[in-house]
């Protein structure tokens, strides 16, 4: 986290288990008793034999996400949402209780309610930015800006990280802009995910040309490498250890892995009370599977600058390296192997988005952001009276994202029906192929099944899944209506113009339903 104080932009800092200050609030949630516990709490009952949830965030990017997906916290199911709930309610309560910041703050600490989780929001909200994935789906980005409001901060700005990264980069880094250098490459390695972004810069503008990322790599699974090879060292066998022995090994290969210097030649870690001595040219070897994964992903946003297979990188003011994995040594070292000395790391890496999340709530700052969707959207429609299936993309993952307070970007497309009943499968989708067709990942939105013949627009979801589809001649007059918000959350709307019959469907909070209808 980071504040806007009067054109600083200082982290916020938060005490940690010893009582000294840190500069980030551990992504962990565990079970005490019967209360959850977050952060350093949640480090603390760890010590105490818990077993905790590390870097949950990475849950919401299932494509089978939704309001009422679960993940497990002590052998006990929780709701995600709740989860996620907790944690940025127990984020407020440090703010206004422990945190650097505690003085400058005029927010009463918000009390607990059933099991730690908060009871109802206080009217004194906290007014924050926040960020997201750069390839966050709906479901993703929804349920992090329902938790964070239901915690009680009233969000004015919801950006892709990169993105934000790239506003700390150019208030930081502008003296590596010019008329000749004006595009920055943002490579956010976190502890759960993988994002990059290409921004071009000009002056205090900032526009992301393309944004991508791994939902599947991250520093947790660079902490994953360090333990098998320890195990490996030791001769030692992961089943041989229970869960908690395991979450404590890779506590000690995090720990270990931040003390990692580029001079480093051996690292000694505990493995149930013995050391284990590792030259860090054996982990390096291990791990350069997993970073050459984050190169290759990026690889795509330096095609940009070029047809040729060799990016041109004259108009690359930097390659700025941020999120907290990226101190891993081996990430700046093999960066620089493939793209020379225009590689930059963060001084503040794991709050390099907080930074920019700050200069982009601070209105005297100056600075703009024009970001973009980051994912495609379409529909898998039935054909020939449900004999064939075709994909419709409605919405490229270039679309830009309207500013924050401005009006939503709407498409409209108008047909005469050509049969009785439409089917609609929704989807996100990462890319599309030669052929047109999505690939990567492919994310459900919605099924809608809607009735185009007037006479069945009466009957209820289960009734009209019965019903065959037929062709029909002359059919009425449909509307299809999307709408972009400046969050990146999309809402369908289906109408026959001829009777008025309509359905919505979008991420709603009142309802907490993944889709509502009228």
């Amino acid at each position: 986290m980071a504040y806007a104080d009067r054109g600083n932009y200082p982290v916020v800092t938060f005490p940690d288990l010893d009582g000294d200050a840190q500069e980030y609030v551990p992504t962990v949630v565990a079970l005490d008793g019967d209360d959850l516990v977050f952060g350093f709490d949640a480090l603390r009952a760890a010590r105490d034999g818990a077993v905790p949830l590390r870097s949950f965030k990475r849950a919401l990017a299932s494509p089978e996400v939704g309001p009422h997906t679960s993940v497990t916290v002590g052998g006990r199911q929780m709701p995600l949402l709740d989860v996620i709930t907790g944690f940025a309610a127990a984020l407020r309560r440090e703010l206004a209780t422990v945190s650097s910041v505690r003085d400058l703050l005029d927010v009463a600490p918000q009390g607990p309610g059933t099991s730690g989780l908060p009871a109802v929001p206080h009217p004194q909200p906290v007014t924050a930015a926040i960020a997201v994935p750069a390839h966050a789906h709906g479901a993703q980005r929804f349920l992090t800006l329902e938790a964070f409001r239901r915690a009680g901060f009233e969000v004015t700005a919801m950006i892709n990280e990169p993105s934000a990264a790239g506003l700390e980069y150019s208030h930081r880094q502008g003296r590596t802009l010019n008329s000749r250098r004006t595009r920055v490459v943002v490579y956010d390695l976190g502890g759960g995910t993988f994002d990059a972004s290409l921004v071009k810069v000009d002056g205090t503008d900032h526009e992301v040309l393309d944004s991508l990322g791994l939902n599947n790599v991250g520093g947790d699974d660079v902490d994953a490498v360090l333990a098998a090879c320890v195990l490996d060292a030791a001769g030692a066998q992961r089943e041989a250890l229970s869960d908690a022995e395991y979450e404590e090994l890779l506590g000690e290969c995090r720990e270990a892995k931040e003390r990692l210097s580029p001079q480093a030649k051996r690292l000694v870690i505990d493995l149930q009370g013995s050391p284990v001595v590792l030259p860090v040219a054996r982990f390096y070897e291990a791990a350069t599977p997993l970073v050459e994964q984050t190169v290759s992903a990026m690889g795509p946003l330096l095609g940009m600058l070029g047809e040729s297979d060799t990016p041109d990188l004259a108009d690359i003011a930097g390659i700025y390296l941020v999120g907290g994995a990226s101190g891993l040594p081996l990430v700046p070292r093999l960066l620089r192997e493939h793209f020379g000395r225009r590689v930059h790391r963060s001084p503040y890496p794991a709050a390099s988005t907080a930074i920019g999340l700050a200069i982009a709530g601070d209105r005297g700052a100056g600075f703009s952001l024009t970001d973009r969707l980051s994912r495609g959207f379409g529909v898998f429609r039935e054909g020939d009276a449900g004999r064939r299936l075709s994909f419709d993309p409605l919405i490229g993952r270039e679309a830009v994202l309207p500013a924050a307070g401005a009006e939503r970007v709407v498409i409209t497309r108008r047909y005469v029906a050509a049969h009785n009943v439409g089917w609609f499968r929704f989807v996100e989708y990462a890319a599309l192929d030669d052929w047109g067709e999505p690939r990567g990942d492919i994310v459900p939105f919605a099924h809608v099944v809607f009735p185009f013949e007037p006479s069945l627009q009466g009957l209820d979801d289960a009734a009209l899944r019965a019903v065959p589809v037929e062709r029909r001649d002359g059919g009425p007059l449909v509307e299809e209506r999307y709408t972009i918000d400046p969050n990146g959350l999309i809402e369908v709307s289906l109408t026959c113009v001829d009777t008025g019959f309509s359905q919505t469907h979008a991420f709603r909070s009142e309802s907490e339903q993944r889709v509502g209808a009228r």
